[in-house]
């Protein structure tokens, strides 16, 4: 059997097969069609919209930064139940990052459904879409890419904060960024994330018709807007709260390690 390099609507990338000239004089069985690449599609989606949220809810919060260190360090005790608690538990954490890392890997795995499995079919492709130059196909093979850097780069800030959930604060992250010389990983992240989901976001709405009118063309057009504003709010703003943390990191370089304390905490104490 052979098979026909196509795109669909989102340009992703997929096989169709050209059936087999019918035989004369022979009654030809109908092929019983499965549903399962069906629901690996809307679990690929589903896990990739999780995310998505996820990144959005991650870099507001890691923005706090930028209205103080008092507020960073409420949030981040936030999610280590410390108010309701009375006591933090960076486990707690841990836990949530395991949730995404299991999201994490379940995404990438759906994904690599649609890479070309081998030379000659990356060869194919890229001839198709050179030929075509079809921008929602381009676009396709950049989030393959950003999602292929994804795996790397983000296996290694996702396990960090597994491994070291107690080490979240303004001086702890700071000290993480500057001293500890992630921030050319972050910065290179920052990029890879923001293209690969805002990508991402306007594919799913093309691809399963979310927010249509009446002239499709038109749609489209506006979720383009939407895709870059999008990422270039996004990308701005992780610029800007990378180089707060790396500012604040080079400040505190000579007491690299040291925890920050809040205030009212230094207060009590020297009351006592």
């Amino acid at each position: 059997m052979s098979s026909l390099i196509k795109t669909n609507a989102s340009g992703e990338l997929g096989l169709q097969a050209m059936p087999h000239p019918q035989t004369h004089g022979t009654a030809q069985t109908k092929p019983r069609k499965s549903r399962w690449p069906a629901r690996l599609d809307v679990l690929q989606s589903a896990t990739g919209l999780i995310l998505a949220v996820f990144l959005m809810a991650h870099m507001f919060f890691v923005s706090t930064i930028l209205i103080s260190q008092q507020a960073f360090y409420t949030v981040a005790r936030f999610f280590e139940g410390a108010y309701f608690f009375a006591r933090p538990y960076p486990a707690l954490v841990s836990c949530v990052v395991a949730v995404v890392i299991a999201l994490f890997i379940g995404h990438a795995g759906l994904a690599m459904r649609k890479f070309p499995a081998g030379f000659r079919q990356f060869n194919a492709f890229c001839r198709h879409k050179n030929r075509f130059h079809h921008s929602d196909t381009s676009l396709w093979w950049i989030q393959a890419w950003t999602g292929f850097a994804l795996f790397f780069m983000a296996t290694i800030h996702l396990y960090d904060m597994l491994t070291q959930p107690a080490l979240i604060g303004p001086f702890e992250s700071a000290d993480r960024v500057w001293s500890g010389n992630m921030w050319p990983l972050y910065l290179a992240l920052l990029f890879a994330v923001e293209l690969h989901g805002g990508i991402g976001l306007y594919r799913l709405a093309i691809k399963w018709g979310w927010l249509e009118g009446s002239d499709p063309q038109r749609s489209r057009r506006r979720l383009a807007i939407v895709r870059y504003s999008f990422s270039a709010f996004f990308v701005t703003l992780g610029l800007v709260t990378l180089l707060t943390y790396i500012d604040l990191g080079r400040a505190h370089a000579d007491h690299a390690g040291e925890r920050y304390i809040p205030p009212q905490s230094i207060s009590s104490v020297d009351r006592r």
